[in-house]
């Protein structure tokens, strides 16, 4: 009898079907600090505990994006160890910070499944969720990924597409409870930035580049535990390529736009995402923003911005699509997020 995993096919998927993911991870300093050394990533808030806590934390949190791969990969040797693509995301809300010492884990629900027209391969939907000790929901968020079909043979499921919010709406977003920025030192956060500073439309250059290296994406991977063989096996891809973690270039990308969005300290939702273009060892990528909406809370000193963030290895900032509306060759990631930025 077989004991390895060779990993779900698309006809394994059953829409209701809950699949609970190994293996729970606890959270130490040491995610947060290899976090950093990753990525250019330094927001004050993730970067200084007594910055956090003058914006009524406990202490500094987990990066939001370094919870959300944590859980993302423990999904991966269940829903995406055969994908051929991971193509998009909805609905993704950040509910409670992790902390060092919270111990994650993560179930997800198959609530969509759509076979493709060459009968060789499916898209499946799914809804993740990631759990602290506590049993309490720290983040949950929709994607959808193609599958590749064991059998091409298997009949076809009946095609049942779910319905997803395009935009989480502002009371939609959960504020951390106790965070305050009646006290922002702006000064330490590194910019004089508010939200009234930022317009509708407006777009950011930001500037800086960093070229993608191997070794630092594959570490990146295994930190998360994310298996997926493209990743590792150069072997995988006609081109002998190891294919760039998606993740990857979203926290590489975020970690860049500091310079101009130093005070959009935390990520609260994720309305959607497209990885564009695959990235691999090499490639320079290059970061650019647009301010999509602003809204109000309720919490003293907290305002929220809809922003997209796009990379691309080398494209000219502020162009996204050809004339026929499909992306430019050069633009790797369109994300669509809610962040929170002191009023």
């Amino acid at each position: 009898m077989a004991k390895t995993n060779p990993g779900r096919f698309f006809e394994d998927y059953r829409i209701g079907q809950v699949i609970d993911h190994a293996v729970p991870r606890t959270v130490s300093g040491g995610e947060r600090a290899l976090y950093h050394a990753l990525y250019p990533a330094r927001h004050a808030l993730y970067s200084s505990d007594e910055f956090a806590r003058s914006v009524g934390l406990p202490s500094a949190p987990l990066d939001d994006l370094a919870a959300f791969h944590l859980v993302f990969g423990k999904t991966v040797p269940d829903v995406s160890l055969n994908a051929v693509a991971n193509l998009g995301y909805a609905e993704g809300r950040w509910l409670k910070p992790v902390y060092a010492g919270d111990t994650l884990r993560s179930s997800s629900e198959v609530i969509g499944l759509k076979q493709n027209s060459n009968g060789k391969s499916g898209v499946v939907y799914v809804r993740t969720r990631g759990t602290n000790q506590r049993g309490e929901t720290v983040l949950e968020y929709c994607r959808w990924v193609m599958v590749r079909k064991r059998d091409l043979d298997a009949p076809a499921p009946e095609t049942v597409l779910p319905d997803l919010k395009k935009v989480l709406a502002p009371e939609d977003l959960v504020i951390p409870e106790g965070l305050d920025f009646s006290n922002y030192d702006f000064t330490l956060a590194g910019e004089t930035h508010r939200w009234g500073d930022y317009a509708v439309g407006e777009q950011i250059d930001h500037v800086d580049g960093v070229t993608v290296e191997e070794a630092e994406h594959m570490l990146a991977t295994r930190l998360w535990q994310n298996t997926a063989k493209v990743h590792f096996d150069a072997t995988q891809r006609e081109d002998g390529k190891r294919l760039i973690y998606g993740g990857h270039v979203i926290s590489l990308a975020r970690a860049l736009s500091f310079n101009g969005l130093a005070n959009a300290q935390m990520i609260v939702g994720l309305n959607g995402g497209a990885h564009a273009n695959p990235c691999f060892a090499g490639d320079t990528v290059r970061v650019w923003s647009e301010v999509l909406d602003r809204a109000e809370t309720a919490v003293p000193g907290v305002g929220a911005l809809r922003l997209r963030l796009v990379a691309t290895k080398g494209g000219a900032p502020f162009v996204l699509r050809d004339a026929e509306g499909k992306y430019l060759p050069d633009v790797l990631l369109d994300l669509d997020y809610w962040a929170l930025i002191p009023r």
